[in-house]
């Protein structure tokens, strides 16, 4: 896998983490989960990520996770391995690590979390990621969850770097609508917004990185594809459709939401660990029935980009 294997993908599904009721990592949930996001539009998977409550996950979990969703994906779609944390230096460990391990088209590595840094300092903080190894880094731009954000003139001088490859963008339409007019043109601009995937593909990103597609990939799909054949009132309408499912989706911490829909579904992705709690049965019933289509167009509690 390399750079080149993500140029033309469109939806990448940032992977939830099956658990055991003892909050052991159920693996043998994991191919039925993948089979059905590939028979559903997905092209990408991304490992320990957000979703995947990575902040949970220990460093041999990691390792493991990766071992066997590549047994089970064996080369079909790209893999991008989330890699950053807020200690830069323990980050640029594991970014060469997963550079030895193999099989992966790009790491992920998110915007510091906590420590607060400074514009430089989260362009130090890249610039040593990216130059520990020669695996491809993206970089995850989500203030909503970190406190600090990169800002777009930052990230455009990061995006200069050869090793850095793309971003995945949780801001606002206008930082992403300035960096895809001012970006190198073989960056890559995924939105982290399912709400925003819409606007984000009319302003020229290159695709979503999703956690929707887990239960909706078809329509998103259907959405996309409606984009790149310019029919813009019938991706339009397939968006004011989506939109209620996604705000189902992250009217709850996420994964909450989409671990009830999935485990409603029967692919046993089991409960979230500590701090993070399942949804209650009431707010299970209710996302279930919006996210499966079960109920009428309606407003959902959440907003289009999640407070998280």
């Amino acid at each position: 896998m390399s750079i080149e294997d993500l140029k033309n993908v469109k939806i990448i599904t940032a992977l939830v983490t099956p658990f055991h009721q003892d909050g052991s990592i159920n693996f043998d949930a994991l191919p039925k989960l993948i089979e059905h996001l590939l028979d559903h539009h997905t092209e990408a998977l991304l490992l320990a990520g957000t979703t995947a409550e990575s902040p949970t996950l220990t460093h041999d979990e990691e390792l493991e996770l990766f071992a066997a969703v590549q047994k089970i994906v064996n080369g079909r779609v790209p893999l991008i391995a989330g890699v950053g944390t807020n200690d830069t230096r323990d980050s640029v460990d594991f970014a060469k690590e997963v550079a030895d391990f193999g099989g992966f088209a790009a790491g992920l590595a998110i915007v510091p979390y906590y420590n607060k840094p400074s514009q430089e300092g989260l362009y130090q903080h890249f610039k040593a990621i990216a130059e520990a190894s020669d695996l491809p880094i993206i970089i995850y731009n989500i203030p909503g969850r970190v406190v600090i954000e990169l800002a777009p003139e930052t990230m455009l001088r990061l995006a200069q770097h050869p090793n850095i490859i793309g971003v995945k963008e949780c801001t606002s339409l206008d930082n992403m609508a300035y960096i895809i007019e001012n970006k190198p043109e073989d960056f890559l601009v995924f939105t982290g917004e399912d709400g925003e995937a819409f606007h984000a593909m009319n302003l020229g990103a290159d695709g979503v990185i999703s956690v929707a597609s887990h239960t909706n990939g078809d329509e998103l799909y259907e959405m996309l594809q409606a984009i790149k054949a310019n029919d813009i009132k019938k991706a339009a309408k397939l968006q004011r459709q989506f939109l209620p499912k996604v705000n189902a989706l992250f009217s709850v911490a996420s994964p909450a939401p989409v671990k009830a829909v999935l485990n409603y579904q029967g692919f046993n992705v089991g409960p979230l660990r500590l701090p993070l709690v399942a949804c209650t049965p009431d707010e299970a019933n209710h996302i279930i029935d919006v996210v499966l289509g079960r109920q009428s167009y309606q407003y959902v509690t959440g907003v289009i980009r999640p407070n998280y």
